[in-house]
């Protein structure tokens, strides 16, 4: 059914009177005070409030620039290839302008397995003592960043995983098995040099990545791997000691 209106049918409806401002309202009441509690002062605007530093705008890129003008390197997170070369360009530039001791601080490091190969070989090559600091969870063929430094300090909250890195292939079965043929090699250069910084043979480490051994910072020293907790320096804690060794 529709409906429809003539025009005409209502009177016209009146204007509406014109806006006049009126009387200001009161703001919400605060909170009644409890028997024997004053009333909640409210904000104090001397107290400023506390700042959180986000993953944003420039202060990364300065934060990063002030610790290499300290000679202090650092890396994070999973090692691919991307950040494997700004690392290593890193490295090669504090040793091409001074010889001072460089500090690599590596904080929860993985890797992949050539990434890895790429940082191990540039670290056998610079001039300058090199002191690797490990923290959180070190795992697979990141130990063999650490295991490259000339020392080796960890935090006392580190753990270090020996584990099989995980690769892929696809391909044509030509390329597979080429490719498969390239990662046994690099798995025992890896394998080699764990066992050298360790003093462990080659197929004890190999049998300890396979079984996915987890090491925690004591039985990092005693395994060869680590060559002492990191230490405070200073009566205020101020940096750690053995920099550079």
């Amino acid at each position: 059914m529709m409906i429809t209106y003539r025009a005409g049918a209502y009177p016209p409806r009146p204007p509406f009177p014109p806006w006049q401002p009126g009387p200001e309202r009161p703001g919400p009441p605060g909170p009644s005070p409890q028997p024997g509690r004053p009333a909640h002062p409210g904000p104090n605007p001397a107290i400023q409030p506390a700042r959180v530093w986000f993953d944003q705008g420039e202060w990364p890129g300065r934060l990063y620039e002030r610790l290499l003008n300290q000679r202090i390197v650092m890396a994070h997170g999973c090692l691919d290839g991307e950040s494997a070369t700004r690392l290593c360009a890193q490295l090669l530039t504090l040793d091409a302008e001074g010889d001072g001791p460089v500090r690599l601080e590596l904080q929860n490091l993985d890797a992949d397995l050539p990434a890895a190969l790429t940082v191990m070989g540039v670290l056998d090559t610079l001039r300058v003592p090199v002191t690797a600091y490990a923290g959180g969870r070190t795992s697979g063929p990141g130990l063999g960043v650490v295991a490259a430094a000339r020392h080796r300090r960890a935090y006392p909250n580190a753990f270090f995983a020996m584990a099989e890195p995980r690769v892929s292939f696809d391909g044509p079965v030509t390329a597979v098995a080429a490719q498969e043929e390239q990662v046994r090699a690099m798995l025992s250069e890896l394998y080699a040099r764990l066992a050298e910084a360790t003093g462990h043979e080659v197929e004890e480490v190999r049998e300890d990545a396979r079984r996915g051994r987890l090491l925690t910072v004591d039985q990092a020293i005693d395994y060869g791997l680590i060559e002492g907790f990191a230490e405070a320096r200073g009566p205020a804690g101020r940096g750690l000691a053995g920099l550079g060794g």
